[in-house]
């Protein structure tokens, strides 16, 4: 594979990877195959921009809708866009623009992508580089973003616009806690100070005002950081039943980092940390339980920062010591 940064599992097995350059591939875990399944033209893929997130419709089984986010080639620069596409025997077609204008740059260009418990469809996205747009809400870089599928503002945001939270300097990674519901993400920090936080809806996480232990009245501070840099991409919350001592644990694919991270958490609280794989298999990006319970992460070693092993880069399972 070529920088893989999304894995999104289907209802019958299959794995869908997006590949940062634009493709798309569809794995077939059960023949040891994969398919490619789309080639999207006029990606802008340089240094952190591209093709990133990808999720399936909660209804993908009914309407087999996938859902995109990636770094658009637009006049003279480019621009972060949300599309929808379905799939047909392993292909996707109908393209269809449903959320357009997100401030793109070649870094902190946000990207992941998924659907919530409440059927609506979640976004992060970057500072692009440009910090004032982290406090200013009418604009949606530096921010969580909440849509309908058709790419509509969410009824119940707080400015009535896309902008979920805001203060964001480059949110890779979240997802909800399997008991209490919360939204739980991963930050980028500038050096160091890089974040996991619960996210609230209209809230305020501080970029560039605070960061780490710092706080300032009215601004979120992390449940935990880091200030040695680890660089947290993906995340999720292990749901399967193959590793029980999994269970509910929040996992994220760390990339300067080298290692899964897996947190045990109470409430809003962290109680216990564990490196995974300390430095095993290079860069990380991101990680999700599959629908055969084992978990699933892929590495990011050929991302222009990484130091390519032989296969790189690739997707590996976890499963139980026997």
């Amino acid at each position: 594979l070529e920088i893989p940064w999304s894995l999104s599992f289907a209802p019958d097995g299959r794995l869908f990877v997006t590949e940062r350059p634009g493709r798309v591939r569809i794995v077939n875990l059960s023949t040891s195959t994969s398919e490619l399944a789309l080639t999207l033209g006029g990606v802008y893929a340089q240094g952190e921009a591209g093709l990133l997130g990808l999720t399936l419709d909660p209804n993908f089984a009914q309407n087999n809708f996938v859902y995109l986010y990636y770094s658009a080639v637009a006049g003279g620069g480019a621009v972060n866009r949300i599309e929808r596409y379905r799939e047909v025997g392993g292909r996707l077609g109908e393209r269809a623009l449903i959320f357009d204008g997100i401030p793109a740059s070649t870094i902190h260009d946000g990207g992941r992508l998924k659907f919530g418990p409440d059927g609506l469809l979640y976004a992060t996205a970057g500072d692009a580089s440009n910090t004032d747009f982290s406090q200013d809400v009418s604009s949606t870089a530096g921010k969580f973003l909440r849509i309908t599928s058709t790419g509509a503002s969410a009824p119940g945001n707080r400015f009535s616009s896309p902008v979920f939270s805001y203060g964001h300097r480059n949110p890779q990674g979240f997802d909800w806690h399997p008991v209490t519901g919360d939204l739980w993400a991963s930050e980028h920090g500038p050096s160091g100070n890089d974040e996991i936080n619960v996210i609230l809806p209209g809230s305020n996480y501080g970029w560039p005002i605070i960061q780490g232990s710092a706080t300032a009245s009215g601004m979120m501070t992390p449940i935990v950081f880091y200030s040695s840099t680890i660089a947290p991409s993906g995340m999720s919350f292990y749901r399967g039943q193959r590793i029980p001592q999994f269970a509910n644990n929040l996992f994220v694919a760390t990339l300067r980092g080298t290692h899964l991270l897996r947190l045990t958490t109470d409430a809003r609280r962290v109680t216990a940390q564990e490196r995974l794989l300390d430095g095993t298999f290079g860069r990380l990006r991101d990680v999700v339980t599959g629908p055969d319970g084992y978990l699933y992460f892929c590495t990011n070693n050929r991302d222009g920062r990484g130091s390519p092993m032989t296969g790189d880069d690739r997707v590996l399972r976890i499963v139980p010591a026997s």
